[in-house]
């Protein structure tokens, strides 16, 4: 599977610690492995899947969207505060 990153995502990575980057690693071979585990959006948000995830105690969210049954982009991940604020306005 191909995955592709939406520039704010990209950013968000880049300041990732080394243990946040291992978790995040971990989901998103899990989305890759079955891009059906994420939760899909209604509304304004329709075509965008959420998937919950671990990082130390807190509970992160990665948002992404499939552009084709081989490629999935990835638009957003972090915590839950002002998450889906950010992601309505990308």
């Amino acid at each position: 599977m191909r995955i592709l990153v939406a520039p704010l995502c990209a950013r968000r990575i880049k300041r990732l610690h080394p243990n946040q980057k291992k978790s995040l690693d971990k989901a998103i071979r899990a989305v890759s492995a079955n891009p059906d585990l994420g939760d899909e959006k209604l509304g304004d948000l329709v075509g965008i899947y959420i998937y919950k995830f671990k990082v130390g105690n807190e509970r992160w969210l990665l948002a992404y969207r499939l552009v084709s049954s081989k490629e999935i982009k990835l638009l957003l991940i972090g915590p839950h505060e002002n998450f889906y604020r950010e992601l309505k306005r990308d």
